[in-house]
């Protein structure tokens, strides 16, 4: 390792430009002659569209164009997609209801986009969408999953009758129940997910501009896989040819997954740049977010587990309702599916596992993957039933984990997945110690004396990142494969441009994917500059998400490396006249070994591009490219431990300890590792005690802002503390699983397995407000 290699805490590069206000987002681009678009929004959850009237709206200052829907039909623009097939149990395919960008005949949820306003300026364009009048016939709404599968719920989409989107299983059902046929004990319980909004720091935002000269369209977008984009709005919304559009995704503030799929957004502001000859930009205000962005979480669960004995797992027994919203989203089939169910033996060794997911429509918001994308589902379901199982069965929580724990690997679960490496025990022990677990009871008497509630939880989570191979997960349904790309310029004064079909929304891309070429070529950090982000620049790649970057795509990278590293071996082979196999690469010299003969890294560079004095038969150049498929998931695993003060008078919780002990495998940059942590603890814990979406019975939003949302302040987290075990992952060339959603993941059931500690009531769904842990503990009397 060298002090700006792998493994050294690095200072991020990006930051300067990022806190010295020098970032570069989609709504800092202008081109000449950029006109503004407001999209004109249903007030309603569900109605019928009767008539839109747009001639005042188009005699008012400043107004270019006001377009709708029917226009947008007619130009041939197709309808959103879902681009992940499921299947339900008894063969049948999901049933996906039309989603046109611009509603034409009913609109679905409060927000729906109905037609698009055009002018000069973002305050002409606000006014003149106020003067479009559309007439409603309003209908009968559901928001809530349960009432939307009851007989004679109003019916969504005539596609999916009963609202029903698919009704799917995983496991053996018939092996599942005869385990529990010869249980020593079950646990039961009914869990609850509660529905998120993402809330990234940026809104979304997009800038269309068609080129009636070149034909050619760009679109600048807040995206986090731009090569995606430009795919789906070819190859199925019928947008603009692939070879004419170029997507770009500039700095993005903040993604959390709802900055993967393809909006209505971006489709309808190219496809009105070609329309009215002028660039349009949109750029969402925080209200729209709430509205459209795609929620996340929002499942219904009634899980069992059975124990012998002696307390081994027998069984586990999940059924899952998944809200979907009123439209699927890009990959939104696959969250309550392959990103769920096959996680949910979590770290144990549980012979016989059954899930049942049902999926449905609702006039709500679409809901797609959020942080963790099923992963946090699953471990919330499993570390509850759990927790409670524990205190059922009067035995310590960590000791009946414990027991179970897989300890042997590779281990093969019932639910598809495979895991190929970890020490479940380790970070058990790891988390304990930091956290004193034995002490507890101690601090519990204390707290007592003092008249506060105190109680300790824990959560041992799982996930499986990268989202790969390809050819597994398409034999799974996915539309497109989960590879990744790069390529690596080595220019001929020796400075690297890493070229990555991964792209950063904030997670440190600039700074850990450099540090792999310095530590490779022992070059300055400085000198390593990495391009993302615009698919005229960089070969196609499949983006950022599902913790993939690292895993997946500084796998890419370091299959680009070996090649441009073997090149410039046999280059300082030639040049030094010795032999290949002695040639190594230290400190930005390229040397042969154990002797003083050396040229500094930039002449052998150099040498590539002059091509003066090269091996027989070498093409000039040092620029390599390779592609990267995993051959299994990866699975970074820990254990949380929270620990919380609670006030039985007014139900206040205060966390104040939180432990997090995670095996991330080899790790690049510990310093942003620990960064992305805390950054997922920190949506988890806001997750378990303070967020929550709720419509009310109209389908109107109640919580479309932060007066009404609450997102958690710094007020609200403890000073995490923050530990790692290694168990390198062997399927991919360094060893690295992956640590941007480890947090999000297991903190919520840890802490609400500690509120439920503190006040002795295992009935508390999230969030835990005070509100809420006041009711409970006055239920408990």
């Amino acid at each position: 390792m060298g002090v700006e290699g792998i493994g050294a805490r690095v200072l991020r590069k990006e930051d300067k430009r990022f806190i010295t206000g020098k970032g570069k987002y989609t709504d800092d681009m202008v081109v000449p002659g950029m006109k503004h678009a407001t999209f004109v929004r249903s007030p309603h959850a569900h109605a019928r569209i009767t008539g839109i009237d747009v001639d005042a709206a188009k005699a008012m200052s400043g107004v270019v164009a006001v377009l709708t829907g029917s226009e947008l039909k007619a130009d041939g623009i197709g309808n959103l997609i879902c681009g992940w097939m499921i299947h339900s149990k008894d063969g049948t395919p999901m049933k996906m209801g039309a989603w046109s960008p611009l509603a034409t005949d009913k609109v679905r949820y409060v927000g729906d986009a109905v037609a698009i306003v055009i002018a000069d300026t973002k305050g002409e364009a606000r006014d003149a969408a106020e003067a479009v009048e559309v007439s409603y016939e309003e209908l009968p709404v559901v928001v809530n999953a349960l009432d939307a599968m009851q007989q004679g719920a109003p019916e969504i989409h005539a596609e999916a009758p009963d609202n029903l989107i698919f009704d799917w299983d995983l496991g053996d059902e018939a092996a599942t129940n005869a385990a529990f046929a010869k249980a020593a004990h079950v646990t039961s319980m009914d869990i609850v997910n509660n529905r998120l909004v993402p809330n990234a720091m940026e809104p979304r935002a997009t800038l269309g501009v068609y080129d009636s000269g070149e034909d050619h369209y760009t679109c600048w977008t807040t995206s986090q896989n731009p090569h995606v984009a430009r795919l789906v709005m070819s190859a199925f919304y019928n947008v603009a040819p692939e070879n004419k559009l170029r997507v770009i995704a500039p700095d993005v503030g903040g993604g959390f997954g709802s900055k993967i799929y393809i909006y209505p957004e971006e489709i309808t502001c190219l496809w009105a740049s070609r329309k009215t000859g002028v660039p349009v930009k949109w750029v969402a205000d925080r209200t729209e977010s709430f509205l459209t962005d795609a929620h996340g979480r929002d499942h219904v669960t009634h899980a069992e587990i059975a124990f012998d004995s002696d307390h081994r797992i027998l069984g586990l027994k999940v059924a899952t309702i998944a809200n979907l919203g009123a439209y699927m989203s890009l990959f939104s089939s696959c969250v309550p599916t392959y990103l769920y169910a096959t996680l949910l033996s979590g770290q144990y060794a549980i012979p016989a596992i059954h899930a049942n997911v049902k999926t449905v429509y609702t006039n709500t918001a679409p809901v797609d993957a959020y942080r963790g994308a099923g992963r946090p589902e699953a471990t919330y379901v499993l570390e509850r039933i759990m927790e409670t199982a524990a205190r059922e069965l009067k035995i310590s929580p960590a000791e009946l984990r414990r027991k179970n724990f897989v300890k042997s690997f590779p281990h093969q679960t019932p639910v598809i997945m495979c895991y190929d490496a970890g020490d479940f025990d380790a970070t058990l022990d790891a988390a304990m110690n930091a956290a004193d677990y034995a002490g507890f009871e101690n601090r519990r008497q204390e707290a007592a004396k003092r008249g506060k509630l105190r109680g300790i939880g824990m959560s041992c989570y799982i996930e499986a990142c990268g989202l790969a191979p390809s050819s597994a997960v398409g034999s799974l349904g996915a539309g497109v494969g989960l590879w990744e790309s790069a390529e690596v310029r080595v220019n001929a004064v020796g400075t690297i441009e890493i070229l990555t079909g991964s792209h950063s929304h904030g997670q440190g891309h600039e700074t850990t994917f450099a540090q792999l070429a310095a530590e490779r070529f022992g070059v300055p950090i400085d000198s390593v500059s990495i391009v993302h982000g615009d698919t005229d620049k960089v070969q196609m790649g499949m983006g950022t998400y599902g913790s993939r970057s690292g895993a997946v795509g500084m796998s890419a990278i370091a299959k680009a490396l070996d090649k441009v590293e073997a090149k410039a071996k046999k280059i300082a082979a030639h040049l030094l006249e010795a032999d290949e196999a002695d040639i190594e690469i230290k400190n930005g010299d390229v040397r042969v070994a154990g002797t003083d003969k050396s040229v500094p890294w930039f002449q052998v560079a150099l040498a590539a591009y002059t091509a003066h004095n090269l091996p027989s038969g070498m093409e000039p150049g040092l620029k390599e490219g390779a592609f990267y498929d995993p051959s299994n998931f990866t699975f970074p695993g820990g254990c949380h431990i929270c620990e919380v003060e609670i006030d039985p008078e007014t139900g206040t919780t205060e966390i104040v300890q939180f432990v997090a002990a995670d095996d991330f495998g080899n790790i690049i940059n510990p310093m942003i590792v620990e960064g992305q942590v805390h950054g997922g603890l920190a949506q988890g814990i806001g997750q378990a005690l303070l967020e929550a979406t709720h419509y009310d019975a109209s389908g109107q939003l109640l919580t479309a802002s932060y007066m009404d949302y609450t997102m958690p302040r710094a007020v609200d987290l403890p000073s995490f503390t923050v530990t790692n075990t290694v168990t390198a992952c062997p399927s991919n060339p360094l060893g690295v699983k992956g640590c941007g959603e480890a947090g999000a993941i297991g903190s919520p059931p840890a802490v609400i397995n500690a509120v439920t500690d503190a006040i002795s009531n295992n009935n508390l769904a999230m969030p835990a407000t005070p509100q809420n842990v006041w009711a409970a503990l006055q239920a408990a009397k």
